[in-house]
């Protein structure tokens, strides 16, 4: 099932890289239902916060009529960032799985292991999973953006 629910985090995902935005996806699960879907729009909405955790997790609040989403299940096609693994924290999600690291921003593994911290007054199961797809998005973005980067450089030259 989890493979399931994290292709519809990438179809999420592919949106984001549509509108040339970092191609990611996440979507909550409640009771074996997807209670909602996002992807980056950061760019598309000049906003800091419209990352897709925490537009997934405003949509999956309305929906269930409460802050807590316990019994929840995020999927997300990335690493979530310090912001959203705080979100995570903070709307009680119970279970949290992505694909790809992000050694510059994650806050799962990378940088720190903050669903992990003992301190924390709520416990995130984490797992990770692969998924050649994901890793293959966000590598086409970046080459794209790479290559965009350096004909406009080489342009001003």
């Amino acid at each position: 099932m989890d493979e399931q629910y994290m292709q519809v985090a990438i179809e999420e995902a592919k949106k984001s890289l549509a509108m040339d935005e970092v191609p990611i996806g996440a979507i909550i699960v409640h009771q074996g239902t997807i209670i909602s879907q996002a992807h980056n729009l950061k760019e598309h909405e000049k906003n800091a916060i419209s990352h897709a955790e925490i537009l997934a997790i405003q949509e999956a609040c309305k929906k269930i009529g409460d802050w807590r989403l316990n019994d929840c299940t995020m999927y997300v096609t990335v690493e979530p960032c310090l912001m959203c693994a705080g979100a995570i924290l903070q709307a009680r999600i119970s279970r949290l799985v992505y694909v790809v690291p992000n050694p510059k921003f994650g806050y799962v593994e990378s940088i720190d292991q903050i669903l992990q911290n003992s301190k924390n007054n709520h416990k995130v199961i984490v797992e990770k999973m692969e998924n050649e797809e994901c890793l293959n998005l966000l590598q086409q973005f970046f080459q794209k953006r790479r290559k965009a980067t350096l004909n406009s450089e080489s342009k001003s030259v």
